[in-house]
Protein backbone atom coordinates (compact mmCIF):
# COMPACT_ATOMS: atom_id res chain seq x y z
CA UNK A 1 0.00 0.00 0.00
CA UNK A 2 1.49 3.33 -0.76
CA UNK A 3 1.27 6.70 1.17
CA UNK A 4 -1.63 7.61 -0.26
CA UNK A 5 -3.63 4.69 0.14
CA UNK A 6 -2.42 4.39 4.23
CA UNK A 7 -3.79 8.00 4.40
CA UNK A 8 -6.81 7.29 3.02
CA UNK A 9 -7.73 4.04 4.86
CA UNK A 10 -6.67 6.21 8.11
CA UNK A 11 -9.30 8.85 7.66
CA UNK A 12 -11.99 5.93 7.33
CA UNK A 13 -10.67 4.52 10.13
CA UNK A 14 -10.48 7.91 12.52
CA UNK A 15 -13.72 9.20 11.18
CA UNK A 16 -15.99 6.14 11.98
CA UNK A 17 -14.11 5.96 15.30
CA UNK A 18 -14.29 9.67 16.13
CA UNK A 19 -10.56 10.34 17.19
CA UNK A 20 -8.35 13.19 16.15
CA UNK A 21 -4.89 13.22 14.60
CA UNK A 22 -1.84 15.38 15.45
CA UNK A 23 1.67 14.91 14.49
CA UNK A 24 5.13 15.90 15.69
CA UNK A 25 7.98 15.85 13.12
CA UNK A 26 11.31 16.40 13.12
CA UNK A 27 13.84 14.09 10.40
CA UNK A 28 10.05 14.71 8.43
CA UNK A 29 9.84 18.06 8.14
CA UNK A 30 6.49 18.09 7.92
CA UNK A 31 5.88 15.38 4.90
CA UNK A 32 3.84 13.21 7.41
CA UNK A 33 1.35 16.29 8.20
CA UNK A 34 1.24 16.70 4.19
CA UNK A 35 0.03 13.04 3.71
CA UNK A 36 -2.65 13.35 6.47
CA UNK A 37 -3.92 17.15 5.15
CA UNK A 38 -4.56 15.48 1.15
CA UNK A 39 -6.29 12.67 2.86
CA UNK A 40 -10.04 12.62 2.06
CA UNK A 41 -12.04 15.17 4.67
CA UNK A 42 -8.75 15.81 6.94
CA UNK A 43 -10.74 18.95 7.77
CA UNK A 44 -12.79 16.86 10.30
CA UNK A 45 -10.19 14.91 12.02
CA UNK A 46 -6.42 16.06 11.50
CA UNK A 47 -5.66 18.42 13.88
CA UNK A 48 -2.27 19.82 12.47
CA UNK A 49 1.10 19.51 13.24
CA UNK A 50 4.43 20.72 14.59
CA UNK A 51 7.45 20.74 12.95
CA UNK A 52 10.15 20.82 15.35
CA UNK A 53 13.52 20.34 13.64
CA UNK A 54 15.62 22.33 15.86
CA UNK A 55 16.12 21.01 19.39
CA UNK A 56 15.16 24.05 20.29
CA UNK A 57 12.00 24.19 18.69
CA UNK A 58 11.62 19.96 21.01
CA UNK A 59 12.68 21.20 24.38
CA UNK A 60 10.48 24.47 23.98
CA UNK A 61 7.41 23.95 22.36
CA UNK A 62 6.94 20.33 22.49
CA UNK A 63 8.73 19.92 26.35
CA UNK A 64 11.32 17.54 25.14
CA UNK A 65 13.93 17.46 28.32
CA UNK A 66 17.76 18.10 28.09
CA UNK A 67 18.55 14.38 26.26
CA UNK A 68 19.23 13.61 23.00
CA UNK A 69 16.98 14.64 20.39
CA UNK A 70 17.24 11.72 18.46
CA UNK A 71 15.96 8.89 21.34
CA UNK A 72 12.98 7.36 22.59
CA UNK A 73 12.89 9.86 25.27
CA UNK A 74 12.50 12.47 22.57
CA UNK A 75 9.87 10.70 20.41
CA UNK A 76 8.15 9.94 23.57
CA UNK A 77 8.13 13.44 24.85
CA UNK A 78 7.42 15.01 21.20
CA UNK A 79 3.68 12.25 21.08
CA UNK A 80 2.69 13.66 24.52
CA UNK A 81 3.29 17.88 23.95
CA UNK A 82 1.90 17.18 20.07
CA UNK A 83 -1.36 15.75 21.76
CA UNK A 84 -1.50 17.97 24.60
CA UNK A 85 -0.92 20.93 22.37
CA UNK A 86 -2.99 19.93 19.57
CA UNK A 87 -6.22 18.24 21.55
CA UNK A 88 -5.39 15.38 19.39
CA UNK A 89 -6.79 11.82 20.58
CA UNK A 90 -3.89 10.49 18.58
CA UNK A 91 -0.50 11.53 17.11
CA UNK A 92 2.16 10.36 16.18
CA UNK A 93 6.17 11.46 16.11
CA UNK A 94 9.36 11.38 14.60
CA UNK A 95 12.82 12.15 15.28
CA UNK A 96 15.82 10.64 13.36
CA UNK A 97 19.10 10.81 11.50
CA UNK A 98 18.21 11.40 7.54
CA UNK A 99 22.32 11.48 6.87
CA UNK A 100 24.48 11.28 5.11
CA UNK A 101 26.50 11.53 8.71
CA UNK A 102 25.40 10.52 11.77
CA UNK A 103 23.78 12.71 15.07
CA UNK A 104 23.30 12.17 18.49
CA UNK A 105 25.43 9.28 18.29
CA UNK A 106 23.41 7.25 15.89
CA UNK A 107 23.84 6.42 12.60
CA UNK A 108 22.39 8.07 9.21
CA UNK A 109 19.08 6.02 8.62
CA UNK A 110 18.07 5.80 12.89
CA UNK A 111 14.42 6.82 13.59
CA UNK A 112 12.63 6.58 16.81
CA UNK A 113 8.90 6.66 16.10
CA UNK A 114 6.14 7.11 19.57
CA UNK A 115 2.51 7.01 19.33
CA UNK A 116 0.35 8.96 21.55
CA UNK A 117 -3.34 7.92 22.38
CA UNK A 118 -4.19 6.52 26.01
CA UNK A 119 -0.54 5.25 26.39
CA UNK A 120 2.76 6.23 24.82
CA UNK A 121 4.37 3.67 22.98
CA UNK A 122 8.18 4.07 21.04
CA UNK A 123 9.65 1.70 18.52
CA UNK A 124 13.24 2.13 16.30
CA UNK A 125 13.99 1.45 13.16
CA UNK A 126 17.34 1.57 11.26
CA UNK A 127 16.78 2.44 7.47
CA UNK A 128 19.05 1.91 4.54
CA UNK A 129 19.27 4.43 1.59
CA UNK A 130 20.10 8.09 0.85
CA UNK A 131 18.58 10.51 2.89
CA UNK A 132 15.71 10.75 0.58
CA UNK A 133 14.88 6.85 0.82
CA UNK A 134 15.21 7.56 4.78
CA UNK A 135 12.64 10.15 4.51
CA UNK A 136 10.07 8.21 2.35
CA UNK A 137 10.78 4.63 4.83
CA UNK A 138 10.09 6.99 7.67
CA UNK A 139 6.50 8.93 6.41
CA UNK A 140 4.91 5.35 5.60
CA UNK A 141 6.24 3.82 8.67
CA UNK A 142 4.41 6.88 10.82
CA UNK A 143 1.70 6.56 9.01
CA UNK A 144 1.63 2.76 9.26
CA UNK A 145 1.49 3.19 12.88
CA UNK A 146 -0.98 5.81 13.06
CA UNK A 147 -3.19 3.47 11.04
CA UNK A 148 -2.50 0.68 13.47
CA UNK A 149 -3.14 2.63 16.37
CA UNK A 150 -6.41 4.07 15.13
CA UNK A 151 -7.56 0.28 14.07
CA UNK A 152 -7.08 -0.60 18.11
CA UNK A 153 -9.46 2.04 19.54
Amino acid sequence: MNDHAIAEELAEVVRRRGLTVAVAESLTAGQIATALGAAPESAEWFRGGIVAYSAEVKHKVLGVPQVPVVSETAAKAMAEGVNTLLGATLSVAVTGVGGPGPQDGEPAGSVWFSVADDSVTASHRQFDGEPEQVLEQTVRRALELLLAAARRH
